[in-house]
C-alpha cells in the first residue's frame, strides 16, 4: 500500500469515527438495502438464464416425444404389414391393436401403482422441519419472556 492511500484510509477511519453512530447506522442500513437489492437483481438474472435453458430442454423433450409417437405409429404399421402376409389386413390390424392395447393397459396399471406408493407430492421432511423450528420458536419465546 502506498503512502498516499494508507493516509487516505487513515483519514476515513478518523472521520468515521467523529460521525454520530446514528449517521452510521443510516449509512450501513443503506448499504444492506442496497447490497440486498443487487443480490436480488442478481439472482434474478441467473434464474432467467436457468429458465431459458430449461424451456429449451423442455422443448426438445417434447420434440423427442412427437417423433416418439411417430415411431410407435410406424412401429404398428410394420406389424400390420408382416402380418398381413399370414393373415387378412383388418386381422393383423386388429391383433396388432389388442397387443398395444394389452401393453398400455399394463403401463398405466403399474404406473398407477407406483403413484400410490408414492403417496401425497408434500415434503413431509420439509414439512416436519418446520413444524419442530415452531415448536422451539415457541419454547424459545415462553422461556425468554420470563
Amino acid at each position: 500500500m502506498s503512502m498516499d492511500t494508507t493516509e487516505r484510509a487513515s483519514g476515513i477511519h478518523r472521520s468515521r469515527r467523529e460521525e454520530p453512530t446514528g449517521q452510521l447506522v443510516k449509512e450501513l442500513s443503506q448499504d444492506i438495502s442496497t447490497l440486498v437489492r443487487q443480490e436480488l437483481q442478481l439472482a434474478r438474472v441467473e434464474m432467467t438464464q436457468k429458465g431459458k435453458q430449461a424451456g429449451v430442454g423442455a422443448g426438445m423433450l417434447g420434440g423427442a416425444g412427437a417423433f416418439g409417437l411417430a415411431v410407435l405409429g410406424g412401429s404398428m404399421a410394420t406389424i400390420i404389414l408382416v402380418l398381413d402376409t399370414f393373415m387378412p389386413n383388418w386381422l393383423a390390424a386388429l391383433i396388432t391393436t389388442l397387443a398395444y392395447a394389452a401393453i398400455g393397459a399394463v403401463l398405466a396399471m403399474r404406473g398407477r401403482d407406483r403413484l400410490k406408493e408414492a403417496g401425497a407430492p408434500v415434503p413431509e421432511r420439509t414439512k416436519e422441519s418446520v413444524k419442530e423450528d415452531i415448536e422451539w420458536a415457541k419454547t424459545h419465546a415462553t422461556s425468554n419472556g420470563r
